[in-house]
């Protein structure tokens, strides 16, 4: 099965990641781990958001054949990926459906003065979810960029409010 864990900055994917490992024995791919280890050190000042996202689907590439190898064996894979955009979301429904392979969408819905809160904290603490700082503008650029899941994407999975 393909977990695809969805929220916006600061909801808790990574740590729900994590936490949902325990119980599927997946594996999990968290692209801020990918994105600090394979691209950050080569980021210029200059180099925006187009530079991200085509990392960004260069490594979800990579991740997609490792699902293949994982559902041979019969391994849960848990994409906290953001998945953002509705489209993003599809991409990866769309994917499973042609391959035969179960999803699940987990929907972390929590309220934005707390996500706030979380990514200070974070930012602060540096602990075991922390990859890089999340500025104000980021949080703030997110926070417009960010599709919620409609109705039909959670109609069989799990939402989580916090």
């Amino acid at each position: 099965m393909i977990h695809l864990i969805v929220g916006n900055t600061g909801a808790g994917k990574t740590t729900y990641a994590h936490e949902l490992q325990k119980s599927t024995n997946g594996i999990v791919f968290s692209i801020d781990q990918w994105n600090n280890t394979l691209f950050m050190p080569d980021k210029r000042d200059t180099d925006g958001l187009e530079w991200f996202l085509e990392r960004i689907e260069r490594a979800e590439t990579m991740m997609l054949e490792m699902v293949h190898q994982l559902e041979a064996t019969n391994t849960d894979s848990i994409l906290d990926l953001g998945l953002s955009k509705y489209a993003h979301r599809k991409k990866f429904r769309g994917f499973a459906r042609e391959n035969g392979y179960e999803v699940k969408l987990h929907f972390l819905d929590v309220a934005k003065e707390t996500r706030w809160q979380r990514v200070l904290e974070r930012n602060k603490q540096k602990g075991a979810t922390y990859q890089f700082d999340v500025s104000k503008s980021d949080f703030e650029f997110m926070e417009q960029w960010f599709e919620t899941p409609t109705q039909e994407e959670t109609a069989n999975g799990v939402v989580v409010r916090g």
